[in-house]
């Protein structure tokens, strides 16, 4: 099942297996052994919190639209069709910039995938 959903429709329910987050809607499209594949929706104006992890690196490729992406401090643009490495133990977020929905696939890969793998730091 894909995410096709406009930002003014962020209310509406979404489909099972799809969690909703204060920056938008992420749909796990497969969970195997070493690696996890995501769809987000990044909602314009809005961030995934910067954050690192122990055991994983993940690789985002953007779909459509655009975001600011900061990886170990270093910010940049990433626009449709670029993609960005982001290493283990990098401190890292994106965020939308721009007047539409960011549309990224995120590729985990590593020894542990856990949720509990993750630190904060805002």
């Amino acid at each position: 099942m894909s995410i096709a959903t406009p930002s003014s429709h962020f209310t509406d329910p979404v489909p099972s297996g799809v969690a909703r987050h204060p920056w938008g809607l992420c749909e796990c499209l497969t969970m195997q052994h070493r690696f996890v594949v995501r769809h987000l929706v990044v909602r314009p104006d809005q961030s995934l919190s910067l954050q690192s992890h122990f055991h994983r690196a993940e690789h985002w490729l953007i779909v459509s639209g655009s975001g600011r992406a900061t990886i170990s401090g270093v910010t940049f643009d990433l626009y449709e069709e670029q993609s960005v490495d982001i290493p283990v133990g990098a401190t890292h977020r994106i965020e939308n910039h721009g007047k539409v929905d960011l549309h990224l696939i995120e590729v985990q890969t590593g020894a542990y995938l856990g949720d509990d793998d993750e630190v904060r730091y805002d």
